[in-house]
């Protein structure tokens, strides 16, 4: 049986919740997402289509803004954009089951429609229609919506067809993917091919999807590896992963990770209190889930000013664990062993390699089991306090010291105002 799928995307949705709170139309108003007290380099979030429209980029710097132009500066609120995503959610539950619907972002969701069709006695684009209209009629979000006989074609449908759409909905089968985009250029505007990907081909003298779909295979495979394969299929608009199957994929490993952008150039020093306190919220989110880990992944990004880009480096411990005193060392060893204390830092990332659960309390030579017992209650403890009164009632001095971020961090969802 065939199967239809849509993908709804909320159009320039931080953006559109602003003018929305503000009672101001995102189509015909100048706004910009974006934290004015950083700097005027930083990156604006989201920008109205109204300021697309004059030749703004999206996620373009506050700085590249042309001075000519009047708008509104809106400060971000991430939770207030987790709310109206969450109340659009409920509006997509109106019309099909959680277990249809893949959320692919906070706003945007893939929708396996198939079965709705014949109840609700509709086609997929006036099934499409109906949601958007209901979404703009509840929020004042508008959306746009692709149409597709695989995940894969709903995407497409939806970034390239639907925009020029007077109904922002898009409509593709295999076969007119086929015929419409297999010349459309450039290839980046297709999912999942990003500007390396586009430059290795363009390498190869490959500049379309047909030109990919002809390419020979063997020979894609030698340059890319497995992600041929999904290259190849693209191109010829198939996809053969369903939204049940995305729902059942369990991987083999899991990690949990951390990063930050920092506001400015860190120092070597400095730089070694942002690992210590990002390992430390790290030890108890692996509390928190009763989770340990055994191999630590430092990643440090040095200041664009610098030649070498990068410090990278691995640690293992000596036991499974979610202890602040033992991970917080090994850490903070690992810094110092890979980082160059010369050049400036300016990002940060920290993965947990391999996290289960914690069945049991593994022994070791080098700590005891009485510290580890008694780290794990002042961490329930901690994460006890924090829950109860916020995540700044109880901190450690480190996070009182110039430069620390916990605290700023701790304000924020996703590096960014809650």
């Amino acid at each position: 049986m065939e199967k239809t799928y849509l993908c709804i995307d909320l159009k320039s949705f931080y953006a559109s919740v602003e003018c929305a709170e503000r009672g101001l139309d995102a189509m015909t108003t100048n706004l910009v997402v974006a934290d004015p007290e950083r700097s005027v380099n930083t990156l604006c979030l989201a920008i109205t289509p109204a300021m697309k429209k004059l030749g703004v980029k999206n996620r373009c710097r506050l700085g590249e803004i042309p001075h000519t132009i009047q708008y509104i500066t809106a400060p971000p609120r991430m939770q207030k954009y987790i709310d109206y995503s969450a109340e659009i959610y409920g509006i997509y539950l109106h019309y099909v089951a959680k277990e249809d619907i893949h959320v692919y972002s906070v706003d945007e969701v893939f929708m396996d429609v198939t079965p709705y069709l014949s109840l609700y006695r509709v086609s997929a684009r006036e099934l499409g229609l109906r949601i958007m209209q209901e979404i703009y009629d509840q929020t004042g979000i508008r959306a746009a919506c692709g149409v597709g006989t695989n995940l894969y074609l709903a995407k497409i449908a939806l970034d390239i067809t639907a925009k020029p759409s007077l109904d922002s909905v898009g409509v593709l089968d295999e076969q007119t993917y086929i015929r419409k985009l297999w010349t459309h250029k450039p290839l980046t505007d297709f999912w999942r091919i990003g500007a390396g990907t586009a430059k290795k081909l363009a390498s190869y003298g490959i500049f379309t999807m047909r030109e990919l779909a002809k390419a020979d295979e063997d020979f894609l495979y030698h340059i890319f590896g497995i992600d041929a394969e999904l290259l190849i299929d693209h191109a010829w608009g198939r996809e053969p992963v369903t939204i049940a199957e995305i729902k059942a994929y369990r991987p083999a490993s899991q990690s949990l990770s951390s990063g930050q952008v920092l506001m400015k150039d860190y120092s070597f020093k400095d730089g070694e209190l942002i690992v210590k306190e990002m390992s430390d919220l790290l030890c108890l989110d692996l509390v928190s889930q009763n989770l340990v880990t055994k191999s630590i992944t430092l990643h440090i990004g040095y200041s664009g000013f610098h030649v070498v880009e990068y410090a990278h480096g691995t640690t293992t411990l000596d036991l499974e664990t979610s202890a602040d005193f033992v991970i917080i060392p090994a850490v903070t060893a690992l810094y110092q062993r890979i980082v160059n204390p010369l050049l400036s830092i300016r990002k940060v990332t920290i993965t947990c390699n391999d996290v289960r659960p914690e069945t049991c309390c593994q022994c070791s030579l080098y700590v005891r089991f009485e510290e580890l017992e008694r780290s794990r209650r002042l961490q329930k403890a901690v994460l006890e306090i924090k829950q109860k009164y916020g995540k700044n009632a109880i901190l450690k001095g480190m996070n009182l010291e110039n430069n620390a971020m916990t605290i700023t961090r701790n304000k924020q969802i996703g590096g960014h105002r809650a």
